[in-house]
Protein backbone atom coordinates (compact mmCIF):
# COMPACT_ATOMS: atom_id res chain seq x y z
CA UNK A 1 0.00 0.00 0.00
CA UNK A 2 3.01 2.30 0.36
CA UNK A 3 2.99 2.81 -3.41
CA UNK A 4 -0.12 4.94 -3.03
CA UNK A 5 1.21 6.83 -0.09
CA UNK A 6 3.06 9.36 -2.18
CA UNK A 7 2.88 10.98 -5.59
CA UNK A 8 0.18 9.06 -7.47
CA UNK A 9 -2.27 9.08 -4.59
CA UNK A 10 -1.64 12.78 -4.03
CA UNK A 11 -2.66 13.49 -7.62
CA UNK A 12 -5.92 11.63 -7.01
CA UNK A 13 -6.44 13.63 -3.84
CA UNK A 14 -6.12 16.86 -5.80
CA UNK A 15 -8.50 15.68 -8.51
CA UNK A 16 -11.15 14.76 -5.93
CA UNK A 17 -10.59 18.12 -4.21
CA UNK A 18 -11.10 19.94 -7.51
CA UNK A 19 -14.29 17.99 -8.27
CA UNK A 20 -15.70 18.71 -4.81
CA UNK A 21 -14.91 22.42 -5.17
CA UNK A 22 -16.52 22.45 -8.62
CA UNK A 23 -19.71 21.05 -7.09
CA UNK A 24 -19.49 23.68 -4.33
CA UNK A 25 -19.10 26.37 -7.01
CA UNK A 26 -22.22 25.16 -8.82
CA UNK A 27 -24.08 25.25 -5.51
CA UNK A 28 -22.91 28.89 -5.08
CA UNK A 29 -21.06 28.10 -1.85
CA UNK A 30 -18.22 30.32 -3.10
CA UNK A 31 -17.72 32.64 -6.06
CA UNK A 32 -15.29 32.03 -8.90
CA UNK A 33 -12.83 34.86 -9.37
CA UNK A 34 -10.45 34.37 -12.32
CA UNK A 35 -7.11 36.15 -12.16
CA UNK A 36 -3.79 36.06 -14.00
CA UNK A 37 -3.59 32.63 -15.67
CA UNK A 38 0.21 32.53 -15.77
CA UNK A 39 0.36 33.04 -12.01
CA UNK A 40 -2.14 30.23 -11.40
CA UNK A 41 -0.34 27.84 -13.75
CA UNK A 42 3.10 28.60 -12.36
CA UNK A 43 1.88 28.27 -8.80
CA UNK A 44 0.11 24.96 -9.46
CA UNK A 45 3.03 23.38 -11.31
CA UNK A 46 5.49 24.54 -8.64
CA UNK A 47 3.33 23.01 -5.91
CA UNK A 48 3.28 19.71 -7.78
CA UNK A 49 7.04 19.77 -8.28
CA UNK A 50 7.67 20.47 -4.59
CA UNK A 51 5.59 17.42 -3.59
CA UNK A 52 7.49 15.21 -6.05
CA UNK A 53 10.86 16.49 -4.85
CA UNK A 54 9.97 15.84 -1.21
CA UNK A 55 9.09 12.25 -2.10
CA UNK A 56 12.34 11.84 -4.03
CA UNK A 57 14.25 13.29 -1.10
CA UNK A 58 12.81 10.58 1.11
CA UNK A 59 13.76 7.93 -1.46
CA UNK A 60 17.42 8.94 -1.76
CA UNK A 61 18.08 9.94 1.86
CA UNK A 62 17.82 8.34 5.27
CA UNK A 63 14.71 9.12 7.31
CA UNK A 64 16.83 11.22 9.66
CA UNK A 65 18.16 13.40 6.84
CA UNK A 66 14.63 13.74 5.45
CA UNK A 67 13.50 15.05 8.84
CA UNK A 68 16.37 17.54 8.75
CA UNK A 69 15.11 18.63 5.32
CA UNK A 70 11.68 19.37 6.79
CA UNK A 71 13.26 21.30 9.67
CA UNK A 72 15.17 23.45 7.18
CA UNK A 73 11.93 24.78 5.65
CA UNK A 74 11.29 27.31 8.45
CA UNK A 75 14.70 29.06 8.38
CA UNK A 76 14.69 28.98 4.57
CA UNK A 77 11.21 30.54 4.48
CA UNK A 78 12.28 33.27 6.89
CA UNK A 79 15.36 34.02 4.78
CA UNK A 80 13.35 34.25 1.55
CA UNK A 81 10.69 36.47 3.12
CA UNK A 82 13.36 38.81 4.49
CA UNK A 83 15.24 39.01 1.18
CA UNK A 84 12.32 39.25 -1.25
CA UNK A 85 9.30 40.46 0.73
CA UNK A 86 10.98 42.86 3.12
CA UNK A 87 9.64 41.13 6.22
CA UNK A 88 11.27 41.36 9.61
CA UNK A 89 11.28 38.78 12.39
CA UNK A 90 12.07 39.89 15.93
CA UNK A 91 14.82 38.24 17.95
CA UNK A 92 12.33 36.65 20.32
CA UNK A 93 10.33 35.13 17.44
CA UNK A 94 13.58 33.70 16.03
CA UNK A 95 14.51 32.43 19.51
CA UNK A 96 11.16 30.65 19.92
CA UNK A 97 11.44 29.07 16.47
CA UNK A 98 14.98 27.96 17.27
CA UNK A 99 13.80 26.15 20.42
CA UNK A 100 11.00 24.54 18.41
CA UNK A 101 13.37 23.24 15.73
CA UNK A 102 15.82 21.89 18.31
CA UNK A 103 13.01 20.04 20.06
CA UNK A 104 11.60 18.51 16.88
CA UNK A 105 15.11 17.56 15.83
CA UNK A 106 15.77 15.76 19.12
CA UNK A 107 12.46 13.91 18.84
CA UNK A 108 12.59 12.86 15.20
CA UNK A 109 16.14 12.91 13.81
CA UNK A 110 18.00 9.66 14.36
CA UNK A 111 20.33 8.49 11.60
CA UNK A 112 22.02 10.98 9.31
CA UNK A 113 23.41 9.51 6.10
CA UNK A 114 24.53 11.98 3.44
CA UNK A 115 24.99 11.52 -0.30
CA UNK A 116 25.43 14.00 -3.13
CA UNK A 117 22.23 13.22 -5.07
CA UNK A 118 20.06 13.04 -1.95
CA UNK A 119 21.44 16.33 -0.64
CA UNK A 120 20.82 18.06 -3.97
CA UNK A 121 17.24 16.77 -4.13
CA UNK A 122 16.65 17.87 -0.54
CA UNK A 123 17.93 21.36 -1.35
CA UNK A 124 15.58 21.62 -4.32
CA UNK A 125 12.70 20.26 -2.22
CA UNK A 126 13.25 22.85 0.51
CA UNK A 127 13.48 25.77 -1.94
CA UNK A 128 10.42 24.79 -3.99
CA UNK A 129 8.36 24.07 -0.88
CA UNK A 130 9.25 27.42 0.68
CA UNK A 131 8.52 29.35 -2.51
CA UNK A 132 5.20 27.58 -3.12
CA UNK A 133 4.03 28.23 0.45
CA UNK A 134 5.07 31.87 0.27
CA UNK A 135 3.20 32.16 -3.03
CA UNK A 136 0.10 30.66 -1.42
CA UNK A 137 0.07 33.57 0.99
CA UNK A 138 1.15 36.37 -1.35
CA UNK A 139 -1.14 35.41 -4.25
CA UNK A 140 -4.21 35.48 -2.02
CA UNK A 141 -3.28 38.94 -0.81
CA UNK A 142 -2.12 40.35 -4.16
CA UNK A 143 -5.13 39.24 -6.21
CA UNK A 144 -7.63 39.46 -3.32
CA UNK A 145 -8.78 35.86 -3.73
CA UNK A 146 -9.88 33.52 -0.98
CA UNK A 147 -8.17 30.23 -0.15
CA UNK A 148 -11.05 28.37 -1.79
CA UNK A 149 -10.79 30.36 -5.00
CA UNK A 150 -7.02 29.83 -5.24
CA UNK A 151 -7.25 26.11 -4.47
CA UNK A 152 -10.01 25.63 -7.06
CA UNK A 153 -8.02 27.27 -9.83
CA UNK A 154 -4.64 25.72 -9.02
CA UNK A 155 -5.81 22.15 -8.33
CA UNK A 156 -5.90 21.05 -12.01
CA UNK A 157 -2.29 22.13 -12.59
CA UNK A 158 -1.07 20.46 -9.39
CA UNK A 159 -2.95 17.28 -10.22
CA UNK A 160 -1.71 17.21 -13.83
CA UNK A 161 1.91 17.65 -12.72
CA UNK A 162 1.64 14.76 -10.27
CA UNK A 163 -0.39 12.54 -12.62
CA UNK A 164 2.36 12.79 -15.22
CA UNK A 165 5.28 12.30 -12.84
CA UNK A 166 3.56 10.13 -10.22
CA UNK A 167 3.84 6.64 -11.72
CA UNK A 168 7.53 7.13 -12.50
CA UNK A 169 8.38 8.60 -9.10
CA UNK A 170 6.47 5.88 -7.26
CA UNK A 171 8.32 3.21 -9.24
CA UNK A 172 11.60 4.81 -8.15
CA UNK A 173 10.34 4.89 -4.55
CA UNK A 174 8.98 1.35 -4.35
CA UNK A 175 10.25 -0.50 -7.44
CA UNK A 176 6.59 -1.38 -8.13
CA UNK A 177 4.26 -0.45 -11.00
CA UNK A 178 1.21 1.59 -10.04
CA UNK A 179 -0.87 0.15 -12.87
CA UNK A 180 0.05 -3.45 -12.00
CA UNK A 181 -1.22 -3.13 -8.44
CA UNK A 182 -4.12 -5.38 -7.45
CA UNK A 183 -7.05 -3.16 -6.47
CA UNK A 184 -9.05 -5.16 -3.97
CA UNK A 185 -12.27 -3.88 -2.44
CA UNK A 186 -10.47 -3.12 0.82
CA UNK A 187 -7.78 -1.13 -1.01
CA UNK A 188 -10.39 0.86 -2.93
CA UNK A 189 -12.26 1.71 0.26
CA UNK A 190 -9.06 3.01 1.86
CA UNK A 191 -8.20 5.04 -1.26
CA UNK A 192 -11.68 6.59 -1.41
CA UNK A 193 -11.54 7.47 2.29
CA UNK A 194 -8.11 9.06 1.91
CA UNK A 195 -9.36 11.11 -1.05
CA UNK A 196 -12.33 12.36 0.96
CA UNK A 197 -10.13 13.27 3.91
CA UNK A 198 -7.73 15.07 1.56
CA UNK A 199 -10.44 17.60 0.69
CA UNK A 200 -10.33 19.07 4.19
CA UNK A 201 -6.53 18.74 4.36
CA UNK A 202 -5.95 20.63 1.09
CA UNK A 203 -8.50 23.28 1.99
CA UNK A 204 -7.11 23.81 5.50
CA UNK A 205 -3.56 24.10 4.11
CA UNK A 206 -4.49 26.98 1.81
CA UNK A 207 -6.71 28.56 4.45
CA UNK A 208 -4.06 28.52 7.20
CA UNK A 209 -1.26 29.81 4.95
CA UNK A 210 -3.50 32.48 3.43
CA UNK A 211 -4.86 33.73 6.74
CA UNK A 212 -1.58 33.43 8.64
CA UNK A 213 1.82 32.83 7.05
CA UNK A 214 4.06 30.02 5.73
CA UNK A 215 6.10 30.07 8.96
CA UNK A 216 3.03 29.65 11.18
CA UNK A 217 1.84 26.82 8.93
CA UNK A 218 5.16 25.03 9.41
CA UNK A 219 4.91 25.51 13.18
CA UNK A 220 1.51 23.81 13.09
CA UNK A 221 3.04 21.06 10.97
CA UNK A 222 5.68 20.36 13.61
CA UNK A 223 2.96 20.35 16.27
CA UNK A 224 1.25 17.66 14.21
CA UNK A 225 4.50 15.65 14.15
CA UNK A 226 4.76 15.80 17.94
CA UNK A 227 1.12 14.76 18.33
CA UNK A 228 1.59 11.85 15.93
CA UNK A 229 4.54 10.60 17.97
CA UNK A 230 2.65 10.97 21.24
CA UNK A 231 -0.57 9.33 20.02
CA UNK A 232 1.43 6.60 18.31
CA UNK A 233 2.85 5.64 21.67
CA UNK A 234 -0.44 6.00 23.56
CA UNK A 235 -2.69 4.20 21.06
CA UNK A 236 -0.56 1.60 19.26
CA UNK A 237 2.36 1.47 21.70
CA UNK A 238 5.02 2.51 19.20
CA UNK A 239 8.56 2.46 20.62
CA UNK A 240 9.14 5.61 22.64
CA UNK A 241 12.32 6.77 24.35
CA UNK A 242 13.30 9.50 26.76
CA UNK A 243 14.83 11.27 23.77
CA UNK A 244 11.40 11.44 22.10
CA UNK A 245 9.82 12.74 25.31
CA UNK A 246 12.54 15.37 25.79
CA UNK A 247 12.28 16.49 22.18
CA UNK A 248 8.51 16.84 22.32
CA UNK A 249 8.68 18.82 25.57
CA UNK A 250 11.32 21.18 24.16
CA UNK A 251 9.30 21.61 20.96
CA UNK A 252 6.16 22.42 22.94
CA UNK A 253 8.07 25.07 24.88
CA UNK A 254 9.11 26.62 21.56
CA UNK A 255 5.53 26.58 20.29
CA UNK A 256 4.20 28.17 23.46
CA UNK A 257 6.85 30.89 23.32
CA UNK A 258 6.08 31.47 19.65
CA UNK A 259 2.38 31.84 20.40
CA UNK A 260 3.07 34.13 23.37
CA UNK A 261 5.43 36.39 21.41
CA UNK A 262 3.00 36.55 18.50
CA UNK A 263 0.25 37.68 20.85
CA UNK A 264 2.54 40.19 22.55
CA UNK A 265 3.78 41.73 19.32
CA UNK A 266 0.33 41.88 17.75
CA UNK A 267 -0.91 43.81 20.81
CA UNK A 268 1.93 46.29 20.41
CA UNK A 269 1.03 47.09 16.83
CA UNK A 270 -0.59 50.37 15.91
CA UNK A 271 -4.11 50.25 14.41
CA UNK A 272 -2.60 51.24 11.05
CA UNK A 273 -0.12 48.35 11.15
CA UNK A 274 -2.87 45.91 12.10
CA UNK A 275 -4.97 47.10 9.20
CA UNK A 276 -2.08 46.47 6.83
CA UNK A 277 -1.41 43.02 8.19
CA UNK A 278 -5.04 41.94 8.51
CA UNK A 279 -4.29 39.19 11.02
CA UNK A 280 -3.37 39.16 14.70
CA UNK A 281 -3.95 35.74 16.29
CA UNK A 282 -1.07 33.44 17.31
CA UNK A 283 -0.43 29.99 15.82
CA UNK A 284 -3.52 30.23 13.64
CA UNK A 285 -2.50 33.65 12.47
CA UNK A 286 0.50 35.60 11.28
CA UNK A 287 3.70 35.30 13.26
CA UNK A 288 3.71 39.08 13.77
CA UNK A 289 7.46 39.30 13.84
CA UNK A 290 7.20 42.88 12.68
CA UNK A 291 6.79 41.53 9.16
CA UNK A 292 5.16 43.72 6.53
CA UNK A 293 4.93 43.03 2.81
CA UNK A 294 6.12 45.97 0.75
CA UNK A 295 3.96 47.74 -1.84
CA UNK A 296 0.63 47.04 -0.18
CA UNK A 297 -2.44 48.03 -2.18
CA UNK A 298 -5.96 48.70 -0.91
CA UNK A 299 -8.49 45.86 -1.19
CA UNK A 300 -10.35 45.74 -4.50
CA UNK A 301 -12.49 42.69 -3.84
CA UNK A 302 -14.85 42.23 -0.96
CA UNK A 303 -17.26 39.60 -2.23
CA UNK A 304 -15.31 36.36 -1.98
CA UNK A 305 -16.92 33.68 0.13
CA UNK A 306 -15.32 30.56 1.61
Amino acid sequence: MFIFKSTTLTSWHLLVTFCSLHVALKMRIFEHKPFEQKAVMGFGVLNGISIGLLNLSLAFNSVGFYQMTKLAIIPCTILLEILFLGKKFSKRIQFALGILLVGVGIATVTDLQLNALGSFLSLLAVITTCVSQIMTNTIQKKYKVSSTQLLYQSCPYQAATLLISGPYLDKVLTNLNVFAFKYTTQVMVVIVLSCLISISVNFSTFLVIGKTSPVTYQVLGHLKTCLVLAFGYIIVRDPFSWRNILGILVAMVGMLLYSYYCTLESQQKTPEAEAREGESDPLINVESGGGTVLNKRPPVWNKEKD
